[in-house]
């Protein structure tokens, strides 16, 4: 077993068994002399409602998941190009619909139905998943734990019109000249600058004001990110430790145990021993 065999298997469970499991899990590898996989198991976290339902869409609806993130990269590519979106953005939407509605079945069937928060938050993450490749991969992979969301800057809907090119005027008609005589050439005439509208100019401003306060947002996620990274690996140290002596303290318990119903046994031997003394000894006073 290794980290990837458990992460699948805990993760394809149902939220109210993952825990115990995962205890088993760690206690196993610790058993088999593995003790940083024991630690890194260990450091599995139990999934929300809505993180487990989009892991069992990766179970239960491949197809359709895949459609999902293949237009999700199809996305990214005509964003990074450039290229023409088309009908992709209304695909998406209907893909995120219908996987939406086929995570709720599946969480009514699995026992564990999601509240109205849990499906907004699969519908987050779906379409973070179509606009980031590193949230596409885990929802992919069917581990998710905590639901995602997208702090960065979806171009998505701030597209600028393209109008016609603005044609050059046409040159005027040289008139004839006379004879013998030759004009210098006059200096071409500067092509007008293409006009821009009030409404573009206001869609760029949104647009980049959009895109600072989007990176804003992301540096300060990714600054939280740290420290609660760094939080749950002091947590996991600690929660590894008591582990660990509680495992300690539950041997020590069963050898003390042990200890006791040995000296027990002894004790009721020797109780026996010596009343059938006494009883010999009263039988030699008769």
């Amino acid at each position: 077993m290794d980290l990837s065999d458990a992460a699948r298997e805990l993760y394809g469970l149902a939220p109210a068994e993952f825990t115990a499991r995962r205890n088993d899990l760690a206690k196993e590898a610790r058993a088999s002399g593995d003790a940083a996989l024991a630690k890194r198991i260990g450091a599995l976290r139990r999934p929300t409602s809505s993180a487990w339902a989009v892991d069992r869409l990766s179970r239960s609806a491949p197809g359709e998941l895949g459609d999902l993130l293949d237009v999700g990269a199809d996305l990214r590519a005509a964003w990074a190009s450039g290229g023409h979106i088309g009908d992709l953005e209304q695909r998406r939407s209907d893909l995120i619909a219908r996987l939406v509605r086929t995570a709720r079945r599946l969480a009514d069937e699995g026992g564990n139905p999601l509240r109205d928060t849990a499906v907004r938050e699969v519908e987050e993450t779906l379409l973070a998943a179509t606009v980031e490749e590193d949230v596409a991969e885990e929802v992919r992979e069917g581990r998710l734990a905590q639901p995602r969301s997208h702090s960065g800057f979806d171009t998505t809907g701030f597209g600028f019109p393209v109008g016609p090119a603005p044609r050059r005027p046409k040159s005027a008609k040289k008139a004839k000249e006379p004879k013998g005589s030759r004009r210098p050439a006059p200096a071409p005439e500067p092509e007008p600058e293409p006009e821009v509208s009030e409404l573009d100019r206001r869609r760029a401003e949104k647009a980049r004001r959009l895109a600072r306060e989007a990176e804003k947002a992301l540096s300060q996620r990714k600054e939280e990110v740290g420290r609660a990274r760094r939080e749950l690996e002091g947590v996991t140290d600690e929660v590894t430790r008591l582990r660990r002596e509680l495992d300690e303290a539950v041997s020590r318990q069963e050898a003390a145990q042990r200890r006791l119903d040995k000296a027990e046994r002894a004790h009721e031997r020797a109780a026996g021993a010596a009343e059938e003394a006494r009883r010999e000894a009263a039988a030699a006073r008769i």
